[in-house]
Protein backbone atom coordinates (compact mmCIF):
# COMPACT_ATOMS: atom_id res chain seq x y z
CA UNK A 1 0.00 0.00 0.00
CA UNK A 2 1.40 3.34 -1.13
CA UNK A 3 0.81 6.54 1.17
CA UNK A 4 0.89 10.22 -1.12
CA UNK A 5 1.54 13.11 0.49
CA UNK A 6 1.58 16.43 -0.94
CA UNK A 7 2.65 20.12 0.22
CA UNK A 8 -0.78 21.00 -1.20
CA UNK A 9 -1.84 18.61 1.53
CA UNK A 10 -0.56 21.15 4.32
CA UNK A 11 -3.82 23.00 3.48
CA UNK A 12 -7.82 22.69 3.25
CA UNK A 13 -9.06 19.54 1.30
CA UNK A 14 -12.62 19.21 -0.75
CA UNK A 15 -15.16 18.45 1.71
CA UNK A 16 -16.11 15.46 1.19
CA UNK A 17 -20.07 13.72 0.68
CA UNK A 18 -20.40 11.98 4.24
CA UNK A 19 -22.17 13.50 6.61
CA UNK A 20 -19.18 13.23 9.48
CA UNK A 21 -16.85 14.40 7.49
CA UNK A 22 -14.04 16.22 9.57
CA UNK A 23 -11.21 18.07 8.78
CA UNK A 24 -8.28 18.55 11.87
CA UNK A 25 -5.32 19.87 12.94
CA UNK A 26 -4.23 19.07 16.00
CA UNK A 27 -1.01 19.95 17.38
CA UNK A 28 0.64 20.19 21.09
CA UNK A 29 3.66 21.04 23.13
CA UNK A 30 5.27 21.63 26.16
CA UNK A 31 8.35 23.78 27.57
CA UNK A 32 10.77 21.79 29.26
CA UNK A 33 12.27 24.15 31.50
CA UNK A 34 8.58 26.02 32.90
CA UNK A 35 6.63 22.41 32.37
CA UNK A 36 3.92 24.51 30.86
CA UNK A 37 2.11 23.03 27.83
CA UNK A 38 -0.90 22.24 25.86
CA UNK A 39 -2.87 21.37 23.08
CA UNK A 40 -5.31 22.85 20.03
CA UNK A 41 -7.44 21.04 18.12
CA UNK A 42 -10.22 22.22 15.09
CA UNK A 43 -12.05 19.97 13.39
CA UNK A 44 -14.58 21.15 10.71
CA UNK A 45 -17.72 19.18 10.39
CA UNK A 46 -18.44 21.25 7.89
CA UNK A 47 -21.58 18.80 6.62
CA UNK A 48 -22.67 19.10 9.94
CA UNK A 49 -22.82 23.01 10.30
CA UNK A 50 -19.81 23.19 13.23
CA UNK A 51 -16.68 22.97 14.03
CA UNK A 52 -15.11 20.73 17.32
CA UNK A 53 -12.39 23.97 18.87
CA UNK A 54 -10.40 22.81 21.67
CA UNK A 55 -7.83 24.63 23.97
CA UNK A 56 -6.08 22.67 26.58
CA UNK A 57 -3.24 24.07 28.90
CA UNK A 58 -1.75 22.41 31.33
CA UNK A 59 -0.53 24.92 34.05
CA UNK A 60 1.77 24.75 37.15
CA UNK A 61 0.86 23.00 40.41
CA UNK A 62 -1.19 20.20 38.24
CA UNK A 63 -3.89 23.17 37.33
CA UNK A 64 -5.57 22.97 33.24
CA UNK A 65 -7.11 25.37 31.65
CA UNK A 66 -9.51 24.33 29.08
CA UNK A 67 -12.14 25.64 26.63
CA UNK A 68 -14.39 23.46 24.11
CA UNK A 69 -16.89 24.71 21.85
CA UNK A 70 -18.84 23.82 19.08
CA UNK A 71 -18.57 27.21 16.41
CA UNK A 72 -20.85 27.45 13.45
CA UNK A 73 -19.48 26.90 10.10
CA UNK A 74 -20.61 27.06 6.53
CA UNK A 75 -17.64 25.23 4.43
CA UNK A 76 -14.58 23.64 4.85
CA UNK A 77 -12.37 26.77 3.70
CA UNK A 78 -10.46 26.98 6.78
CA UNK A 79 -9.23 26.47 10.07
CA UNK A 80 -10.60 29.46 11.53
CA UNK A 81 -13.57 29.68 14.42
CA UNK A 82 -14.31 29.86 18.08
CA UNK A 83 -11.28 31.99 18.70
CA UNK A 84 -8.59 29.61 17.08
CA UNK A 85 -7.08 30.45 14.00
CA UNK A 86 -4.68 28.30 12.17
CA UNK A 87 -2.19 29.49 9.88
CA UNK A 88 -0.15 27.22 7.49
CA UNK A 89 3.00 29.82 7.31
CA UNK A 90 5.49 27.26 4.68
CA UNK A 91 4.49 23.53 4.02
CA UNK A 92 6.32 21.09 6.27
CA UNK A 93 8.62 23.65 7.70
CA UNK A 94 6.40 26.79 10.05
CA UNK A 95 2.72 26.60 11.19
CA UNK A 96 1.37 29.39 13.37
CA UNK A 97 -1.61 29.16 15.80
CA UNK A 98 -3.52 32.18 17.06
CA UNK A 99 -5.45 31.99 20.68
CA UNK A 100 -8.07 34.38 22.08
CA UNK A 101 -10.80 34.07 24.25
CA UNK A 102 -11.78 31.98 27.57
CA UNK A 103 -10.91 28.70 29.45
CA UNK A 104 -12.13 27.39 32.45
CA UNK A 105 -9.07 27.02 35.36
CA UNK A 106 -9.40 23.36 36.79
CA UNK A 107 -7.60 22.80 40.11
CA UNK A 108 -8.86 19.47 39.64
CA UNK A 109 -8.74 18.54 36.41
CA UNK A 110 -10.68 15.46 37.03
CA UNK A 111 -13.84 17.53 37.61
CA UNK A 112 -13.71 17.27 33.87
CA UNK A 113 -15.68 13.88 33.64
CA UNK A 114 -18.95 15.61 34.27
CA UNK A 115 -18.19 18.89 31.99
CA UNK A 116 -21.63 20.69 32.93
CA UNK A 117 -20.83 20.58 36.15
CA UNK A 118 -17.18 21.63 35.50
CA UNK A 119 -18.02 24.48 33.55
CA UNK A 120 -20.35 25.54 36.28
CA UNK A 121 -18.31 25.49 39.42
CA UNK A 122 -15.21 27.05 38.46
CA UNK A 123 -13.88 30.10 37.64
CA UNK A 124 -12.94 31.63 33.98
CA UNK A 125 -9.90 33.65 32.55
CA UNK A 126 -8.99 35.65 29.28
CA UNK A 127 -6.65 33.59 27.45
CA UNK A 128 -4.02 34.48 24.76
CA UNK A 129 -2.30 31.83 22.81
CA UNK A 130 0.59 32.83 19.86
CA UNK A 131 2.64 29.94 19.09
CA UNK A 132 5.00 29.51 15.77
CA UNK A 133 5.62 25.57 15.11
CA UNK A 134 8.68 24.50 13.01
CA UNK A 135 9.58 20.89 11.24
CA UNK A 136 12.43 20.08 9.28
CA UNK A 137 10.73 19.19 5.95
CA UNK A 138 9.24 16.89 3.94
CA UNK A 139 11.27 13.70 5.09
CA UNK A 140 10.54 14.26 8.81
CA UNK A 141 6.97 13.77 8.05
CA UNK A 142 5.08 10.26 9.12
CA UNK A 143 2.13 9.33 7.04
CA UNK A 144 -0.33 10.73 4.32
CA UNK A 145 -3.44 9.69 2.07
CA UNK A 146 -3.07 5.64 1.45
CA UNK A 147 -4.00 4.95 -1.92
CA UNK A 148 -5.98 1.85 -1.39
CA UNK A 149 -9.02 2.52 1.25
CA UNK A 150 -7.74 1.14 4.72
CA UNK A 151 -11.03 1.45 7.13
CA UNK A 152 -14.45 -0.44 6.68
CA UNK A 153 -17.00 1.72 5.70
CA UNK A 154 -18.90 3.38 9.16
CA UNK A 155 -16.01 2.56 10.92
CA UNK A 156 -13.61 4.88 9.65
CA UNK A 157 -11.92 7.46 11.56
CA UNK A 158 -9.75 9.14 9.03
CA UNK A 159 -9.07 8.71 5.10
CA UNK A 160 -5.37 10.54 5.24
CA UNK A 161 -3.16 11.44 8.34
CA UNK A 162 -0.15 12.66 9.29
CA UNK A 163 2.58 13.42 11.88
CA UNK A 164 5.42 15.27 12.44
CA UNK A 165 7.66 16.47 15.58
CA UNK A 166 8.30 19.72 15.97
CA UNK A 167 10.02 23.14 17.71
CA UNK A 168 7.33 25.77 19.80
CA UNK A 169 8.36 29.60 20.12
CA UNK A 170 5.86 31.64 21.07
CA UNK A 171 3.79 32.62 24.64
CA UNK A 172 0.67 31.73 26.73
CA UNK A 173 -1.30 33.82 28.63
CA UNK A 174 -3.89 33.34 31.30
CA UNK A 175 -5.09 35.98 33.26
CA UNK A 176 -2.80 37.26 34.90
CA UNK A 177 -0.09 34.92 34.25
CA UNK A 178 2.21 34.76 31.55
CA UNK A 179 4.77 32.34 29.85
CA UNK A 180 7.00 32.29 26.88
CA UNK A 181 6.89 29.02 25.35
CA UNK A 182 10.16 27.44 23.88
CA UNK A 183 9.96 24.16 23.80
CA UNK A 184 8.75 21.01 21.49
CA UNK A 185 5.83 19.48 20.72
CA UNK A 186 3.92 17.40 17.61
CA UNK A 187 1.30 18.25 15.21
CA UNK A 188 -1.22 16.14 13.52
CA UNK A 189 -3.38 16.59 10.41
CA UNK A 190 -6.26 14.18 8.87
CA UNK A 191 -9.38 14.70 6.98
CA UNK A 192 -12.47 12.16 6.10
CA UNK A 193 -15.12 10.69 7.65
CA UNK A 194 -14.77 10.00 11.57
CA UNK A 195 -16.75 8.77 14.68
CA UNK A 196 -14.77 8.40 17.36
CA UNK A 197 -16.31 5.19 18.47
CA UNK A 198 -14.66 3.62 15.14
CA UNK A 199 -11.80 2.44 17.87
CA UNK A 200 -12.80 0.20 20.37
CA UNK A 201 -9.56 1.69 22.26
CA UNK A 202 -6.33 3.38 21.43
CA UNK A 203 -3.21 4.49 23.46
CA UNK A 204 -1.86 7.47 21.74
CA UNK A 205 1.78 8.65 23.09
CA UNK A 206 4.12 11.63 21.89
CA UNK A 207 7.80 12.68 23.20
CA UNK A 208 9.86 15.45 22.52
CA UNK A 209 13.77 15.09 24.05
CA UNK A 210 14.95 17.79 22.54
CA UNK A 211 15.00 18.73 18.42
CA UNK A 212 16.99 15.57 17.55
CA UNK A 213 14.85 12.76 19.60
CA UNK A 214 11.43 12.13 20.10
CA UNK A 215 8.32 9.45 19.11
CA UNK A 216 5.06 8.44 18.12
CA UNK A 217 3.33 5.71 19.39
CA UNK A 218 0.28 3.76 18.58
CA UNK A 219 -1.74 0.91 19.70
CA UNK A 220 -5.38 0.88 18.31
CA UNK A 221 -8.08 -2.08 18.98
CA UNK A 222 -10.27 -2.82 16.70
CA UNK A 223 -13.61 -4.63 18.37
CA UNK A 224 -12.84 -7.68 16.66
CA UNK A 225 -10.02 -8.54 14.82
CA UNK A 226 -6.37 -7.34 15.76
CA UNK A 227 -5.72 -3.65 15.41
CA UNK A 228 -2.55 -1.91 14.90
CA UNK A 229 0.53 -1.37 16.69
CA UNK A 230 3.34 1.17 14.99
CA UNK A 231 4.45 4.69 14.57
CA UNK A 232 7.77 6.48 14.48
CA UNK A 233 10.66 7.55 16.06
CA UNK A 234 12.79 10.86 15.30
CA UNK A 235 16.71 10.31 15.90
CA UNK A 236 19.50 12.45 15.24
CA UNK A 237 17.68 13.43 11.65
CA UNK A 238 16.61 10.27 10.92
CA UNK A 239 13.02 9.23 10.75
CA UNK A 240 12.44 5.36 11.66
CA UNK A 241 9.15 3.93 10.72
CA UNK A 242 8.01 1.91 13.41
CA UNK A 243 5.81 -2.07 12.92
CA UNK A 244 5.59 -2.65 16.56
CA UNK A 245 4.54 -1.21 19.80
CA UNK A 246 4.36 -2.95 23.18
CA UNK A 247 2.42 -0.69 25.53
CA UNK A 248 1.62 -1.32 29.39
CA UNK A 249 -0.22 1.02 32.26
CA UNK A 250 -0.31 1.05 35.77
CA UNK A 251 -4.30 2.74 36.64
CA UNK A 252 -5.53 5.20 39.67
CA UNK A 253 -8.46 5.48 41.42
CA UNK A 254 -12.13 4.07 40.72
CA UNK A 255 -12.36 5.65 37.05
CA UNK A 256 -8.70 3.83 36.31
CA UNK A 257 -7.40 6.94 34.61
CA UNK A 258 -3.43 6.12 33.29
CA UNK A 259 -0.95 6.96 35.80
CA UNK A 260 2.00 5.55 34.48
CA UNK A 261 2.89 4.20 30.93
CA UNK A 262 5.85 1.30 29.91
CA UNK A 263 6.42 0.62 26.73
CA UNK A 264 8.75 -0.45 23.60
CA UNK A 265 8.65 0.52 19.93
CA UNK A 266 10.37 -1.41 17.50
CA UNK A 267 11.59 -0.63 13.97
CA UNK A 268 11.89 -4.59 11.97
CA UNK A 269 13.72 -2.30 8.92
CA UNK A 270 16.08 -0.50 10.81
CA UNK A 271 16.33 -3.49 13.67
CA UNK A 272 15.94 -0.62 16.65
CA UNK A 273 14.13 -0.99 19.43
CA UNK A 274 13.45 2.09 22.59
CA UNK A 275 12.18 1.16 25.44
CA UNK A 276 10.35 4.74 27.60
CA UNK A 277 8.71 4.64 30.56
CA UNK A 278 6.20 7.79 31.20
CA UNK A 279 4.93 9.45 34.19
CA UNK A 280 1.68 11.24 33.96
CA UNK A 281 2.14 14.43 35.84
CA UNK A 282 -1.57 16.12 34.82
CA UNK A 283 -4.63 14.48 33.18
CA UNK A 284 -8.22 15.42 32.01
CA UNK A 285 -11.05 13.57 31.17
CA UNK A 286 -12.82 14.30 28.02
CA UNK A 287 -15.68 12.20 26.43
CA UNK A 288 -17.30 12.19 23.68
CA UNK A 289 -21.15 10.84 23.32
CA UNK A 290 -23.35 9.55 20.16
CA UNK A 291 -26.35 8.04 19.52
CA UNK A 292 -26.71 4.43 17.11
CA UNK A 293 -29.48 3.88 14.66
CA UNK A 294 -31.54 2.29 17.85
CA UNK A 295 -31.07 5.57 19.61
CA UNK A 296 -29.00 4.31 22.05
CA UNK A 297 -25.89 6.69 23.92
CA UNK A 298 -22.25 5.86 23.20
CA UNK A 299 -19.99 6.79 25.41
CA UNK A 300 -16.16 7.68 24.36
CA UNK A 301 -13.93 8.76 26.78
CA UNK A 302 -10.24 10.29 25.80
CA UNK A 303 -7.95 10.71 28.52
CA UNK A 304 -5.52 13.72 28.36
CA UNK A 305 -2.23 13.06 30.00
CA UNK A 306 1.13 15.41 30.19
CA UNK A 307 3.78 13.05 30.66
CA UNK A 308 7.47 13.35 31.61
CA UNK A 309 9.02 10.91 29.61
CA UNK A 310 11.97 8.83 30.63
CA UNK A 311 14.16 6.38 27.96
CA UNK A 312 15.59 3.60 29.99
CA UNK A 313 17.95 1.78 27.54
CA UNK A 314 20.04 2.01 24.64
CA UNK A 315 22.08 5.14 23.75
CA UNK A 316 19.52 7.48 24.60
CA UNK A 317 19.12 5.86 28.31
CA UNK A 318 18.29 8.55 30.45
CA UNK A 319 17.27 10.82 28.03
CA UNK A 320 14.07 13.13 29.74
CA UNK A 321 11.13 14.66 27.80
CA UNK A 322 7.51 15.78 27.83
CA UNK A 323 4.62 15.15 25.69
CA UNK A 324 1.00 13.68 26.01
CA UNK A 325 -0.14 10.02 26.85
CA UNK A 326 -3.63 10.07 24.86
CA UNK A 327 -5.81 6.77 25.93
CA UNK A 328 -9.30 6.35 24.30
CA UNK A 329 -11.72 3.66 25.59
CA UNK A 330 -15.20 3.06 24.57
CA UNK A 331 -16.95 3.26 28.34
CA UNK A 332 -18.97 -0.26 28.65
CA UNK A 333 -21.08 -1.06 32.20
CA UNK A 334 -19.00 1.91 33.13
CA UNK A 335 -15.63 1.04 32.69
CA UNK A 336 -12.97 1.60 29.89
CA UNK A 337 -12.97 -1.04 27.92
CA UNK A 338 -9.08 -1.33 27.03
CA UNK A 339 -7.95 -2.19 31.11
CA UNK A 340 -6.27 -5.64 30.02
CA UNK A 341 -3.70 -3.35 27.85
Amino acid sequence: MGVRLEPSDEYMHELGPESNFNESMYINCFDPKSQVGGWFRMGNRANEGYAEMTVCLYLPNGRVGFMFKRPAIENNDALDAGGLTWTMVKPFEELRIDFTGKVVLLDDPTEMADPKTAFKNNPFAECEAHITFTGQGRHSMFGGEPDTPHETPGEEFAKGHYEQLVTARGSLRVGNEEWEINGFGLRDHSWGPRYWQAPWYYRWLTANFGENLGFMASRVAKKDGPGTRGGFVWDNGQLHLCDDVQVSTVTTGEEDYHQKVTGVIRSSKSGKEWNFQGDVTSLIPLRNRRQDPDGNWLMTRISEGMTKWTITSGEHEGAVGFGMSEYLDQIIDGSPVGLAE
